[in-house]
């Protein structure tokens, strides 16, 4: 969600994990159409009038449940607002990425795992040429004040997270960090 724009009027319902682009992370979206939500209101004023009749009421706990989807209202009420809902989407789509997999595909040092017509503009995953060491990369990136890019425990290689919120600097600085490494190793 919030990488690209996605023509809402072209489906009745949207269900989508928005992972960490619209909010903290494990963030589910829904978007019902008008016409579908009328059956559900029937229902819930069913039950309504059926919690008043034996005097249940919502408690704290309740309430407490519903405070994360408070703060990722919030969250997209920001997004929305001067039209930063368009703005993610370029810059998520536009060089950002972009860098990372340019420099992966420059020299052959670095190999991207997924096909190139099927990158993720959020998650960059790549591997290191053979025989060169993958713990050696995620020590020294990490000692670099590069966290969280050993790849996946199945898959293996590398993976960058660059969600809306991950700054470009944050990126210049591992495609630096990626050349000073194939420069030493390569």
């Amino acid at each position: 969600m919030f990488s690209r724009p996605i023509d809402v009027s072209r489906h009745g319902l949207i269900y989508a994990g928005a992972q960490k682009n619209m909010g903290p992370a494990g963030v589910t979206l829904v978007i019902i159409r008008d016409d579908l939500l009328a059956p559900l209101a029937e229902v819930d004023a069913d039950d309504a009038q059926l919690r008043r009749s034996r005097g249940e009421r919502i408690d704290a706990t309740t309430r407490r449940r519903r405070l994360p989807s408070t703060r990722w209202a919030s969250v997209v009420k920001w997004l929305i607002g001067a039209g930063r809902a368009e703005c993610r989407s370029r810059r998520s789509t536009s060089a950002r990425p972009q860098k990372l997999y340019a420099e992966i595909d420059r020299t052959g040092f670095y190999r991207g795992t997924a096909a190139k017509d099927c990158r993720s503009l959020m998650n960059v995953t790549f591997a290191l040429r053979p025989r060169i060491s993958r713990s050696a990369f995620v020590k020294e990136s990490t000692a670099a004040g590069l966290d969280g890019l050993k790849g996946h425990r199945s898959v293996g290689g590398m993976r960058a997270s660059i969600y809306n919120a991950f700054p470009e600097a944050g990126i210049d600085a591992l495609v630096q960090f990626m050349q000073e490494f194939e420069r030493t190793r390569g």
